[in-house]
């Protein structure tokens, strides 16, 4: 993992194991995100990512280990206590309503009390990073490209008003143009200041965007 910068710790995770049943997963997991940081989690498929993800958002329970956010332990928290604390997770593979417009998915992501009184500036917020967005909110989310449900997603977390942004997978199933347009997304996203945990299979955009020297490589 390569840190970008480290100040307060908001993210501490020490000795994390999980099972799928007889299967031990996570053997010992330990890391930490501070404040102005991207952490990389990179590896192939079956490596633990995506369970640790679970794990952070309480979606799995850990075998043994703890999680820490804002000083608080969380690891026996339901997800939807852990969202309202401000651990927000963009899932693999999107996760949208699909029969939904790109506007009603948004509201849905802003359902916490607080992420409603902010939510004409997170509107705001997401339509400056993905203009895009603005134009179609009226579409149904299933009829998008695969790049745009990847931007509806990222901005659905965002709607919730994250301390802590994890993103599982964004590259995965998209175009390169996509992909380096999503990757520059992220440094703006962490540059306004959330912290990212990013799950990536891609190690070579998962590294750069982490070292905050993310290279573009159809820019010349």
């Amino acid at each position: 993992m390569l840190i970008w910068e480290r100040n307060t710790c908001v993210l501490r995770v020490n000795n994390l194991q999980a099972h799928y049943g007889d299967i031990h997963v996570l053997k010992g997991i330990s890391l930490s995100v501070h404040e102005g940081e991207i952490i990389s989690i990179v590896g192939a498929n079956g490596a633990g990512k995506t369970t640790t993800i679970h794990v952070l958002s309480g979606l799995l329970r850990a075998t043994s280990g703890e999680v820490h956010f804002l000083g608080d332990r969380i690891d026996h928290l339901p997800p939807h206590r852990i969202v309202e604390r401000g651990l927000v997770q963009i899932p693999e593979g999107r996760q949208l309503f699909p029969s939904l417009t790109v506007m009603e998915n948004l509201e849905i992501g802003s359902y916490l009390r607080r992420a409603r009184i902010q939510s004409t500036q997170n509107f705001e917020k997401v339509f400056r990073l993905f203009p895009i967005l603005r134009e179609r909110q009226q579409q149904i989310a299933g009829s998008l490209s695969g790049g745009e449900q990847q931007m509806l997603a990222i901005s659905r977390g965002l709607m919730a008003c994250p301390t802590l942004l994890m993103l599982d997978e964004p590259s995965s199933g998209l175009a390169p143009l996509i992909v380096s347009s999503i990757f520059r997304t992220i440094r703006e996203i962490n540059a306004s200041g959330t912290p990212i945990l990013l799950v990536e299979q891609n190690v070579f955009n998962a590294l750069s965007v982490t070292a905050g020297q993310f290279r573009d490589p159809f820019h010349r």
